[in-house]
């Protein structure tokens, strides 16, 4: 009697089960990146992006304070930046621009800076007194818009 010839071994199907995971992980990956890239394109940048401006130049007047470094050439910058940045508070907060106590304190804001730098500041003492207005005009913007 002739014995029937073995069957072949079969290959496991756990490399197609794998390489399916590994697909659909991939497409997971491109379409959570997509979706994520709709939701921040709809964000406006803008209102930050001009917060973000203001404080890195009242961190140098600080920290040229801390440095000693208070000559007109190291402060005169930063104030002119703030003040031309300054400028785009009310067009930056659209939503709030019409608000009559919100353009009071982006108002004052830039009478201190103007003021700073209609006297500009000579000694570090000086420079940290006109940081500190500058600040407490800000303080006063954001202690309104956080009410």
């Amino acid at each position: 009697m002739n014995a029937p010839a073995p069957a072949p071994a079969r290959r496991g199907n756990g490399s197609r089960y794998l390489f399916m995971a590994l697909l659909g992980l991939v497409v997971g990956a491109v379409a959570s990146v997509m979706v994520m890239r709709a939701i921040q394109q709809r964000h406006d940048p803008y209102p930050e992006a001009v917060m973000h401006v203001m404080s890195a130049h009242m961190r140098a007047l600080k920290q040229n304070v801390v440095q000693n470094r208070c000559a007109a050439t190291d402060v005169l910058p930063h104030l002119q930046a703030l003040r031309v940045v300054s400028n785009d508070i009310e067009p930056a907060f659209a939503d709030m621009r019409d608000d009559e106590k919100f353009a009071k304190y982006a108002s004052d804001l830039r009478a201190a800076i103007d003021a700073s730098l209609a006297a500009p500041p000579m000694a570090c003492g000086a420079v940290q007194t006109a940081a500190a207005k500058i600040g407490e005009a800000c303080e006063g913007c954001h202690r309104y818009t956080n009410q």
